[in-house]
């Protein structure tokens, strides 16, 4: 039996928490940089912040 499966979405969300720890330090870092990059980076980050988590929520828990 292939139990593969069942740990899918147990591995995506892993992914998915890794990928929202990038984006957080990102936006850590984002002091760092002149004020026009951190205007033109932070919506990008926010909008891919706001769609893993809605994608975290779509999980089973």
């Amino acid at each position: 039996m292939d139990n593969s499966n069942e740990y899918a979405p147990v591995y995506l969300r892993h992914d998915l928490m890794v990928e929202l720890g990038r984006l957080e330090m990102a936006m850590d870092h984002l002091v760092e940089r002149d004020p026009v990059q951190q205007e033109q980076l932070r919506p990008r980050i926010e909008s891919r912040m706001s769609h893993l988590q809605s994608e975290l929520d779509l999980l089973p828990a």
